[in-house]
């Protein structure tokens, strides 16, 4: 039995992937920082709910814990993401773009993976074929110039997480680490204007997450393949 977790999914691409993996027989750890809204999703889908805050070393610490008392962990997908807008609901471009803004984006979606990373380690090595997923973007394509997107911080976020990707697939080559690009996703991250249904935007995500020990590693896929850097 594969077991996995999902960072971030109480609701959107996290929550439909989660739905895909329990259907394709993997038992799955719902990580989620909120525990009623956790506890609700994990028992919609038969999920194992484990409370988790990407930003907060003490709730890493815990999940760890908990997964590992379970028996341990073959496949993390680091989902959790955020946009920071402005009052008036406007991506934030360069122009007004503070260290605060970055900052805040980074906690989570950059340093957020790093701590959960670091921390399911161990018990990634333990594993007969450990996966790693690495939710990232289209927009993190430097070859692509951001593809006319005005906002700044969550571009270069998902840029970092593609970078980071490379770094630790080379530092674990036993283990499959990969970044995923789901695509222009219907979810509460962009007010539900991506022109993708959650089923469409989670392929990807499903697919890397369910590679064997023969897979790729260190790239960066949509659904259609390779993406460049």
């Amino acid at each position: 039995m594969t077991t996995t977790l999902i960072t971030g999914a109480n609701k959107g691409l996290g929550y439909e992937t989660a739905r895909r993996l329990i259907a394709a027989g993997h038992t799955v750890y719902l990580g989620a920082r909120s525990t009623e809204r956790g506890e609700a999703a994990a028992a919609a889908l038969g999920a194992r709910f484990v409370r988790l805050d990407v930003t907060d070393d003490a709730s890493v610490a815990a999940a760890v814990a908990v997964v590992e008392k379970d028996g341990g962990l073959d496949v993390l997908v680091n989902n959790a993401g955020i946009e920071v807008r402005s009052p008036q609901g406007a991506v934030i471009g360069a122009a007004e773009l503070t260290a605060d803004v970055l900052r805040e984006v980074f906690e989570t979606n950059v340093f957020g993976l790093v701590r959960v990373t670091h921390a399911f380690l161990p018990l990634l090595e333990c594993s007969a074929a450990p996966v790693v997923v690495n939710v990232s973007s289209g927009l993190a394509s430097l070859a692509r110039g951001g593809q006319g997107y005005p906002g700044a911080a969550y571009p270069a976020s998902k840029t970092a997480v593609n970078m980071l990707t490379v770094q630790f697939a080379n530092a674990f080559p036993a283990m499959r680490i990969n970044a995923v690009e789901p695509g222009y996703t219907a979810t509460d991250l962009n007010g539900h204007a991506g022109t993708q249904t959650v089923e469409q935007g989670a392929e990807i995500i499903v697919r890397m997450a369910r590679l064997g020990p023969d897979g790729p590693t260190g790239g960066y896929f949509d659904a259609a393949g390779p993406l460049p850097w």
